[in-house]
């Protein structure tokens, strides 16, 4: 058995000093089994352990749905394996600052043409803002989590890695966490794979061992964005549209919050070749479709950078104003691609793909990894205000840039 503390450094197994049993880690619980199991295995540890869960909404009054996370049966859940394991657990209500701060942003970042990922901004904005600072004011030595990432001691603090297992990274939904946030949160799922949280669930005899994955946004029922942009925004949706690249009307749409940047079906028009969407004029309400290689980009523009790098953002657009050669991955489900980064000012950025993505659209975000280590470090990211593709089109975000917080 390994010892409590590192004889050599007098650190524990989550890189803090003293022994566990003086160790007090807050738990970001939310009612599935990689965090129960986070909760576990730190509490098996002997580690001082208290479980936190958020109420982000009320079920009935948002979304009409039973069994997403952060609120109904998830907290139920929470609270079943807090009391199994022998922690303190605490339900927190927290909806007015997720519906300010993720659902509103939500809806008009899509009224506005986008398409957001709110995981990212609930995690910035209230998991690691909030939640975090309620673990401090417990007295708590870190903040730990069930996302599949890595940390380790760097240059200038903690660094930021991908998770082991490929399949479950959630690194991408994670490039906001600042380096000062890093410090203090820990992921002691990161080298594992799914397959080993559940087979420790259930060696611990945990109810929740065998509870499926979350596939929806949690405030999403079945993935149908417009009902619920249409509940929090009433009669914003404004019918228009649908276009050519060269304007000529091909028919009509109900609101551009029902489309996405490369949607092929669903468009109610006919055609004699594939058309797909391209992009979502929100001024003028039209929906602009075209053939497959309009959606093909070769250049993003960013704002809202969030360095990780070992030199502050400011140095590296000083000293490589041509860029740095970076992996760069534009939706959580693609692997990171050869890139170049050439910093701009005020937390801006160009991307230059060395080869062309298709479907990429403003209010995504754009994560860089290095391209030492496999691609395994992240180096940063921040949110794609606009995309050139190789017809020489460009879609662009309606909504202002907005100065970097992190640069």
């Amino acid at each position: 058995m390994m010892p409590d503390v590192d004889p050599k450094t007098g650190l524990n197994s989550l890189d803090l000093p003293g022994a566990p049993g003086e160790t007090r880690v807050v738990v970001a619980m939310s009612g599935g089994v990689d965090s129960s199991v986070t909760a576990a295995l730190l509490k098996e540890q002997g580690y001082d352990v208290v479980g936190i869960t958020l109420q982000l909404y009320d079920h009935g009054e948002a979304v009409r749905r039973v069994g997403a996370c952060c609120a109904g049966q998830d907290i139920h859940d929470a609270r079943q394996v807090a009391e199994r394991i022998g922690i303190p657990h605490y339900v927190l209500d927290y909806e007015h600052n997720f519906r300010e701060s993720v659902m509103d942003d939500f809806a008009d970042s899509y009224l506005a043409g986008e398409t957001p990922v709110p995981c990212i901004r609930c995690n910035e904005r209230v998991k690691f803002r909030d939640m975090l600072a309620t673990a401090k004011d417990l007295g708590a030595a870190a903040l730990a989590t069930g996302h599949y990432v890595i940390s380790k001691p760097g240059k200038a603090g903690r660094d930021l890695y991908r998770g082991a297992d490929p399949d479950k990274d959630q690194s991408y939904f994670l490039f906001t966490t600042q380096r000062e946030q890093l410090d203090y949160l820990r992921f002691p799922l990161g080298a594992m794979s799914k397959a080993d949280t559940r087979a420790m669930a259930e060696r611990l005899g945990l109810s929740v061992a065998a509870k499926p994955d979350s596939q929806d946004i949690c405030f999403v029922p079945n993935g149908k964005y417009a009902e619920v942009i249409e509940r929090l925004r009433p009669g914003a949706a404004k019918p228009g549209d649908i276009v050519d690249l060269e304007g000529k009307v091909l028919g009509r749409h109900e609101g551009i919050i029902r489309y996405t940047i490369g949607q092929r079906r669903g468009l109610g028009i006919a055609a004699g070749d594939p058309l797909f969407v391209v992009k979502l004029d929100a001024e003028q309400s039209r929906v602009v479709v075209g053939p497959r290689p309009a959606l093909l980009t070769e250049r993003i523009e960013i704002n809202e950078v969030n360095w990780l790098g070992d030199v502050p953002f400011d140095t590296l657009l000083a000293n490589s104003p041509d860029g740095i050669d970076i992996l760069a991955k534009v939706r959580s489900t693609r692997p990171p691609l050869p890139a170049r980064l050439i910093p701009g000012p005020g937390g801006t950025a160009e991307i230059v793909l060395a080869e062309g993505e298709d479907g990429i659209a403003p209010g995504q975000a754009c994560v860089f990894y290095s391209t030492e280590d496999e691609g395994a470090r992240v180096l940063g990211g921040g949110w794609i205000r606009a995309a050139y593709n190789l017809l020489g089109n460009v879609v662009k975000s309606s909504v202002p840039a907005v100065a970097s917080q992190f640069a």
